[in-house]
């Protein structure tokens, strides 16, 4: 792979992880919450009605918590890469019964097909989050700036450690 885009992969995958952390610690602290977040290179956004001191404070504390091992908060239910791995087992279990020659009880079977799949979607999007889409491996990873960028929009920046 190209080291330029090894990289940025990199980096998004450890805020990411960092994401899903700071919500985890958030809903820790304060409770059942409507968030949302996305992770790109040079940090993540997070929607919430807390302040930026809060968000921060939450997110040093995940960060901390990542970098001594606990790389279970890297992982999140609530993710939309679970949705994702969901919609893509239940489409491709139902399109292949729909696809197979049969006869009046294909709908069915499709439908059953894609609810099983859709259950065992669960421990395939933990998953994938774990091998793809977050990695948390944060050494030298800084938090450098929490700032509330637009209403409930919040940014956290990053960025790796100094070569």
């Amino acid at each position: 792979m190209v080291p330029a885009i090894r990289r940025w992969l990199d980096a998004v995958r450890r805020n990411h992880a960092l994401e899903h952390a700071t919500v985890a610690v958030l809903l820790a602290r304060h409770g059942p919450a409507r968030l949302a977040g996305r992770a790109g290179a040079e940090g993540f956004f997070i929607v919430t009605e807390h302040t930026p001191e809060e968000v921060a404070s939450c997110a040093d504390e995940a960060l901390r918590r990542l970098q001594r091992g606990e790389s279970s908060l890297a992982v999140s239910p609530l993710c939309g890469t679970n949705i994702a791995v969901a919609g893509l087992l239940a489409a491709a279990a139902a399109t292949a019964v729909l696809a197979a020659p049969g006869g009046r009880g294909r709908f069915l079977n499709a439908f059953t097909a894609a609810m099983l799949a859709a259950l065992a979607a669960q421990p395939v999007g933990r998953l994938v989050q774990r091998r793809l889409t977050t990695r948390a491996d944060l050494d030298g990873l800084q938090i450098v700036a929490t700032r509330r960028l637009a209403g409930p929009l919040l940014k956290v920046y990053t960025r790796p450690a100094r070569s």
